[in-house]
Order: structure tokens, then sequence, then C-alpha cells
């Protein structure tokens, strides 16, 4: 008994070492990750920096890196991001919603959920191709920024399904049952219920999506986005009724990947300054978008009490 007791113990003793031997190494590859990340960043902005002034966002590409902005691409990339998140985010929510709370459980959503699970997966030059064939030729969208949106939206989709699933998975069925008691129907105890629990952890998805949306080149770039533009699309506002117009949708578009892409394969250090500075910007604009989300995600945990 005694032995057996010692061994346990002597066990339990190897186990945890173990443990803090992996907790270590794997606080020191995050700490290194982190490191090289930052210095990257840093040095883009300390490279970058000089080259952000008002003159750099309105003006367009030039041959000349010193009179050359980021007017088109910045414009290009807030307009895409619109259409990505009008598209991606109310359909990807309402699949959550119907695949949870609605769809039964049968070898069909079972299906369904597999393949949604996998699309999360995939590379983004197959949404590409896929939205050439179907948008493009299929649908003659064109090479628009309606088409680089919703190809984007295809992108996004699946990673909004999942968290929406997973999130409204994660509120207790007390909650249902005592909306249930209170004489709601299923779609009030969704509505008024669930997703105010459940709607902060659905912009986590809605971030991630956005996040990796607004960096992605190859989707954009297999629909024919432009590596160089000097005009910018049509407002999306008129001066006679219904004063908005759409046919900003149907114009040539490029983004700010693209433009660095551009820029880093000109051989002029002027260029490769450029091209910081429209990285930084880039950085900018996803913390901005994820600086709202987060932030309505907390006014929505602040709203609530449990």
């Amino acid at each position: 008994m005694t032995n057996n007791l010692q061994k346990i113990r002597a066990n339990v003793s190897v186990r945890k070492q173990i443990e803090a031997v992996f907790a270590i190494v794997g606080l020191s590859v995050i700490l290194v990750a982190i490191f090289i990340l930052l210095g990257l960043i840093l040095q883009m902005f300390l490279e970058g920096t000089p080259r952000l002034t008002p003159q750099f966002f309105v003006s367009f590409p030039s041959r000349k890196a010193e009179a050359a902005g980021i007017l088109s691409a910045w414009v290009g990339t807030a307009l895409l991001m619109l259409v990505t998140a009008l598209s991606a985010v109310p359909l990807g929510i309402a699949s959550g919603i119907y695949l949870e709370e609605y769809a039964g459980k049968n070898w069909l959503s079972a299906l369904i959920e597999i393949n949604v699970t996998n699309l999360a997966g995939v590379p983004s030059i197959i949404y590409g191709l896929l939205a050439l064939g179907l948008f493009v030729y299929q649908f003659q969208l064109g090479q628009s920024i309606l088409t680089a949106g919703l190809t984007l939206a295809l992108l996004i989709l699946p990673v909004v399904i999942v968290t929406t699933r997973e999130a409204l998975r994660a509120i207790p069925n007390s909650l249902r049952e005592a909306a249930y008691a209170v004489g709601s129907s299923k779609w009030q105890m969704i509505w008024d219920h669930i997703l105010p629990y459940s709607f902060s952890s659905i912009l986590t998805g809605i971030i991630i999506g956005l996040a990796r949306a607004i960096g992605e080149t190859a989707p954009v770039i297999t629909i024919g986005a432009l590596t160089f533009i000097a005009f910018l699309p049509d407002s999306p506002f008129k001066s006679d009724f219904p004063y908005i117009s759409f046919d900003w949708l149907q114009a040539p578009f490029t983004v700010l990947p693209i433009q660095m892409f551009t820029w880093v394969s000109r051989p002029e250090q002027a260029f490769q300054a450029n091209a910081a500075a429209a990285g930084a910007v880039l950085i900018l604009m996803t913390l901005g978008i994820n600086g709202l989300a987060i932030y309505i995600r907390y006014r929505f945990r602040k709203g609530i009490k449990w």
C-alpha cells in the first residue's frame, strides 16, 4: 500500500513537472512571436510615418513616389468592407440562428454543420476562383466593388455562422425555459432573450472575420481588382430624389493590400516608404473596425445583467 502511494505521488510529481515545462515553452513561444510581430510593426511605422501627411490621403497613385497617395485605395477598402459587412453579418447570424434553434437534429443538419466548419479553413484563393466563375461570368456582375464584397462575404460567412452557433449554444436552457414560461413564442424567446445575451460573443466572430477580410489580396486580384486606379467610384448620394445612388457598386476598384504590393515591387526606396505608410493605414483601419466592434460588445455586456 505504501509503495503504491509513493508511486502515485512520484507520477503526479512528474506530471506536474511536465506541465510546468510545457507552460514555460508555450509562454516563451508566444512571447517570441509577439515580440517579432511588434518589431515588424514598429519598423513599418517608423519607415512610413514621414509619409503620413494629409496629401498622402487625398492623392491618387502616381509614377512619382513623392506625389503618390492612397485615396483610391483607402476609399475602395472602406466601400469593400461596407459591402462585406452588410452581406455577411446578417446572413451569417440568421444562418447560425436557424441551424442552432430551428433546424432538426438529423443527418442533413449534421452534413451542413460539417461543411460549414470545413469552409472556414478553405484557402482564400478558392473563394476568388468561385467568385470569378459565379459572380463575374455567371451573374454578369463584372469586376466591381459588389463582386469583391460578395466574395469576401463568402470568405468570412463560415466564421460568423460557427461563432453565432457557439454563442447561442453557450446560453443556458433555463433562460429559454423561463421565456417560454411567461408566454413567449420561439422567435420572441430568441430575439428578446437569447440574442441580447449572446450578441457580445457573436461580435467576436464578426471582428475576426472582418479583420481577415480587410487584409485579403488573392480573392480580389482573382476577380479583377486594379493595381493602378486614378479615379473614385460614383458618390452614393445625389442631389435629386431618391438621393441615394448604387452606381458605385458597379465601379472598378483597388484596395490597400494591392496598392502596397504594387509599391513593394518597385525598386525605388521612396516607394518602399509609401508601402510602409499604406501598411500603417491598413493596420489603423483594422484597429478602428475592431475598436468599434469591441465598444459595441462592451455596451451590450454593460447593459445586460444576469
